[in-house]
């Protein structure tokens, strides 16, 4: 059997060789990819703002040694059943100034409807340490439960009355050496004073002239003068003393609102809506999951916040069928509601309880005023 002839020459196949289209081609994905590689690992100027954890005003929370206590616990009057929830959105950043989001992070999150990307001085302004962010969000909390407890407590009927204090000093800030913690600043220029925004308008109106302080201080009466310092603010310039501000209330009970780890003023409508249900009988959300979101002050005014399109996210993954939103917030509402989650808009917390009465009823859900596009009708 012949296995192969000696005489036999086999021409071997001409080899294919590439275009030059497909060539560059190759080169080009090559290239790509060791230019994302590289900029995966650049640093970048953005950070990530996404859904945080949810919490039930009606339920229970966390405390600092691990076991599970109510939200909100009220001492010193009659409380009463509460079902379904009425919960307090949060939002999670990702990334600091110490670490900031990959770009192949950010492009993930950009693609994310859930999800922002958001340039880093927007949540860690220039020359604020992350310590310094924290304790001014925490003094922002407490203030937001005090406000919160307030409004609910002045919305059923109760007398209640505030003195507005220095919580904390910015280090180096124009208060510093003059004001102290605890200080009680009763008015500024002549005028009383009874919240932080009244002061910050009088201290913006001197244009950096000298502040005339009436304050007292371990019970005292005293009048110090101090000189604000101009820095930037929301895209304008704006005067400061250097101090964070809460007010101190004397309320007729005890309310308790436990909630560690968590900062900022964004809880303060829920927490009312929550003391509300408390304390009075019957189910406020007629037992239904209803999220909401926005700072609030003693007299009901409900504010505007940040990052409230994470916040509609957070709600419907909780399961919430319900929104209300402030209304100073519902250009950012309008084109970016999840499916499934119905919003309302309010201004006051009186508009707040309309709307739970309405979905705890069955009213005329379709006559509460929602978020609409500019220029639309409600």
């Amino acid at each position: 059997m012949t296995l192969f002839d000696e005489n036999v020459t086999i021409t071997p196949a001409p080899r294919r060789t590439m275009s030059r289209g497909t060539l560059a081609g190759i080169w080009a994905l090559v290239v790509a990819l060791v230019v994302l590689l590289v900029i995966t690992f650049l640093p970048t100027a953005y950070v990530i703002q996404q859904p945080g954890p949810v919490y039930n005003t009606l339920g229970t929370a966390e405390s600092s040694d691990g076991t599970e206590v109510p939200l909100i616990s009220v001492s010193g009057a009659d409380t009463y059943p509460t079902a379904g929830a009425l919960d307090l959105l949060t939002v999670q950043v990702v990334g600091n100034r110490e670490r900031t989001p990959s770009w192949f992070e950010l492009a993930m999150a950009w693609f994310d409807p859930s999800r922002a990307v958001l340039p880093i001085d927007a949540i860690f302004p220039v020359g604020q340490s992350t310590d310094q962010r924290n304790q001014e969000s925490a003094a922002m909390m407490v203030d937001s439960q005090k406000e919160a407890t307030a409004a609910a407590l002045t919305q059923l009927g109760y007398t209640i009355t505030a003195d507005l204090t220095v919580h904390s000093l910015v280090d180096g800030s124009a208060a510093t050496g003059i004001l102290q913690e605890g200080d009680v600043i009763v008015s500024a220029n002549g005028q009383t004073v009874t919240d932080a925004t009244g002061l910050r308008q009088i201290v913006n109106a001197g244009e950096g002239a000298p502040i005339s302080l009436d304050i007292e201080r371990d019970g005292v009466p005293q009048t110090v003068s101090v000189t604000p310092t101009q820095t930037d603010a929301n895209g304008g310039q704006v005067w400061l003393i250097g101090v964070t501000l809460v007010n101190d209330y004397v309320f007729p009970i005890d309310v308790t609102i436990q909630l560690n780890n968590v900062g900022g003023p964004s809880a303060g409508m829920m927490f009312a809506l929550g003391i509300i249900d408390t304390l009075t009988p019957g189910e406020l959300n007629g037992g239904q999951n209803v999220a909401g979101t926005g700072t609030i002050t003693a007299d009901g005014t409900v504010g505007p916040i940040g990052g409230i399109q994470q916040k509609l996210w957070g709600a419907k993954d909780a399961g919430a069928a319900w929104f209300l939103a402030p209304e100073s917030n519902c250009d950012e509402v309008v084109g970016h509601i999840p499916p499934g989650l119905r919003v309302f808009s309010v201004a006051t917390l009186s508009d707040s309880m309309k709307a739970l009465e309405a979905i705890s009823s069955g009213g005329d859900l379709d006559a509460l005023p929602t978020c609409a596009a500019a220029g639309s009708a409600n």
